[in-house]
């Protein structure tokens, strides 16, 4: 698992912002129209989690979701695709790819592990 410094840094300051001291999990969720996608959510630790620890921030990922998409990459970006987020089209927000696809229901914007959380 790899997340960009800016993306620690952008978790970090949302979390001192709310006053919340969570660890961060990266999980599988209902993308819309690309089917299922990787995103996150604050969780508490399970046992079947691996803990991956940047800059003091705890991201956790689920051994079956590790199973299902390798390598995961989480990052802070500018602009959007337009696939992954609703409502405005544009703007900030986080990015949660991964190395292998996951498998999709129906799907216009392709099958893959990514563009799940923004903002």
């Amino acid at each position: 698992m790899q997340v960009s410094d800016l993306a620690v840094s952008k978790v970090r300051e949302y979390m001192a912002e709310n006053n919340i001291t969570s660890a961060i999990r990266v999980a599988i969720m209902s993308g819309g129209c690309s089917g299922p996608v990787l995103s996150l959510a604050l969780d508490e630790k399970k046992d079947a989690d691996a803990v991956f620890e940047y800059d003091g921030l705890n991201f956790l990922v689920d051994s079956a979701v590790t199973a299902a998409c390798g390598a995961i990459n989480v990052d802070y970006v500018q602009e959007t695709s337009g696939c992954g987020c609703s409502g405005s089209g544009g703007g900030s927000g986080f990015s949660v790819s991964s190395e292998r696809p996951l498998s999709t229901v129906g799907g216009g914007c392709g099958g893959s592990c990514g563009s799940g959380s923004c903002g």
